[in-house]
């Protein structure tokens, strides 16, 4: 096994943001700007099957989720929306190894996250009200009633504290924020 002669190890950085706000945007456009500096998007495994817009996941039963839950495979798991979410205790060797890492997390697995992984950095995805709804309107998942519960849970993040929180607005045009991205995440 190759070692990293970086001595210190790696930051955790954990995307979270309300429903249409740019997560997985942005977390495309990383992969295509950071493949020459050492950061890794970590991928998720979710109980949801893969679509081809959307989220680059990856797709596990729930008895094969659970399996690799109870053997500790995930460094991070949650529930959310009738789905399992797991994060890969791949991420632990890769930050070891001096790599940053980005992974697509939950607000409100945040705080259990941030008991296990104390030096976590939450990265906070932010836009306006009206953009976000004019986003979700576009993507068509939603009918209108749920897009009016979306509007009302993203305002639950207004709340959002954390001693190494980091707010990004992607307001503007997608390169604006996912250059952005890219300088927080490679420092």
């Amino acid at each position: 096994m190759q070692t990293n002669p970086k001595k210190s190890p790696g930051k955790l950085y954990y995307l979270i943001g309300a429903s249409g706000v740019g997560k997985d945007s942005l977390l495309n456009y990383a992969r295509s700007k950071l493949e020459q500096k050492p950061v890794l998007i970590a991928h998720r495994y979710i109980t949801r099957a893969v679509e081809l817009t959307g989220e680059n996941h990856i797709h596990l039963s729930v008895e094969e989720f659970l399996t690799r839950q109870k053997y500790g495979c995930f460094l991070f798991h949650w529930q959310s929306h009738k789905l399992h979410y797991g994060i890969g205790q791949e991420v632990t060797y890769w930050l070891s190894l001096g790599l940053n890492v980005v992974i697509n997390g939950s607000r409100g697995y945040l705080e259990k996250a941030s008991a296990i992984f104390p030096e976590i950095r939450p990265v906070l995805i932010t836009v306006s009200l009206d953009k976000l709804q004019i986003r979700l309107e576009k993507r068509g998942r939603e009918n209108a009633e749920q897009i009016q519960e979306r509007l009302q849970r993203a305002t639950e993040f207004e709340a959002l504290t954390h001693p190494n929180l980091i707010t990004l607005s992607n307001n503007g045009e997608l390169a604006e924020a996912g250059k952005q991205l890219c300088q927080i995440v490679s420092h």
